[in-house]
């Protein structure tokens, strides 16, 4: 139970930044969003409500992994861990809340050097932490295709 607790706390806090991210993006995808020329490659709104939570997740239990550890690395893995949790609620703030497609991609890009800079150290003390990361490592490449195509056909 333990070592239980530190992984429910950081699983819940990703979930917490989900959501303020969901609120803050909601005016927009209704009004703003649709208006918009996207990539092709845009998925429909439901894959982002499948992949989302379960990157959270993911994020969360690998923080909560790295927590367990206790390693010489672990407050500074874990300081990371939060700036990318922190960028990922900007981002949602950039693009959506000011309704700024650039400054979203320029965040979006700290946001993807912020992830793999929390998984090199997390690498570090747990392999499993560090892999847990990949899918958001991925999803984000993604993102950052979706939020460039924005930037361009608009």
């Amino acid at each position: 139970m333990k070592r239980f607790l530190p992984i429910l706390s950081f699983v819940i806090i990703s979930f917490i930044v989900g959501y303020v991210s969901k609120v803050v993006q909601e005016p927009s995808m209704e009004e703003w969003y649709p208006t918009l020329v996207k990539s092709s490659l845009n998925p429909p709104g439901i894959v982002f409500a499948i992949v989302w939570p379960i990157l959270y997740l993911l994020m969360g239990v690998s923080a909560g992994i790295v927590w367990n550890v206790r390693s010489l690395y672990t407050w500074l893995t874990i300081f990371l861990f939060f700036v990318q949790l922190g960028m990922n609620m900007l981002w949602s703030v950039t693009f959506f809340g000011m309704q700024s497609p650039v400054v979203g991609l320029v965040v979006l890009t700290l946001l993807l050097v912020s992830v793999l800079l929390y998984m090199g150290l997390a690498y570090m003390q747990s392999r499993a932490a560090a892999y847990m990361n990949i899918p958001y490592v991925l999803w984000l490449l993604f993102a950052l295709y979706l939020n460039a195509a924005v930037v361009l056909y608009n």
